[in-house]
């Protein structure tokens, strides 16, 4: 891949407006961003953004920022990260401000408050967009392992209320057993 100025530029400027106009956080920035670099400029894989996004949800900080990390730095290493970095921290940090200035007025904005309940039943929608498509992909793989997990995970929220940072936790002990397991039997079918 071609990494001259017009390159940084357009991944600047494509992770900018993503993060200028994303308002709901991680889970409504990664489908988006799923759809610009995976789907429209073919910069990553289907499965990397899946296992970005897996990354970026156990790590801790913001989902949106540490997903843009991963896919700047996998485009074109530390100064793609720092691109990234700064196209999705900038717009929340310039409308934070902004919005901090005129707080006061804002407050008890009767339009204000209904555009934020009606903004917060469009993230509700992409969160399940979110939901449904990574859902999809992890079926079609039909690898029954994680099929079992993404519905045990399910459950263990959903159902009994078990405590997400446990639930993450717990997978990702699992998920390493599971790759030991997996690398123990390659290395006995090659001997």
């Amino acid at each position: 891949m071609n990494h001259d100025f017009r390159f940084f530029c357009k991944l600047f400027l494509s992770t900018f407006s993503l993060s200028a106009f994303t308002f709901g956080g991680g889970y409504v920035i990664i489908p988006l961003m799923r759809k610009k670099f995976v789907e429209q400029y073919n910069w990553i894989s289907e499965e990397e953004m899946l296992d970005f996004t897996a990354i970026s949800q156990s790590t801790p900080g913001a989902m949106a920022v540490n997903a843009s990390l991963l896919v700047g730095y996998r485009l074109a290493g530390f100064f793609g990260a720092f691109v990234t970095l700064v196209a999705t921290v900038l717009p929340p940090l310039l409308i934070l401000s902004v919005v901090a200035l005129f707080y006061q007025a804002f407050q008890d904005n009767r339009l204000v408050n209904l555009v934020l309940k009606g903004m917060g039943a469009g993230v509700a929608a992409v969160i399940a967009d979110v939901v449904v498509t990574m859902a999809r992909d992890v079926v079609s793989a039909r690898n029954l392992f994680q099929i079992a997990v993404m519905l045990l995970t399910f459950v263990a929220v959903f159902v009994f209320e078990v405590n997400a940072i446990l639930v993450v936790l717990v997978c990702a002990a699992v998920g390493i057993l599971y790759a030991l397991l997996l690398k123990g039997r390659k290395r006995g079918q090659e001997h």
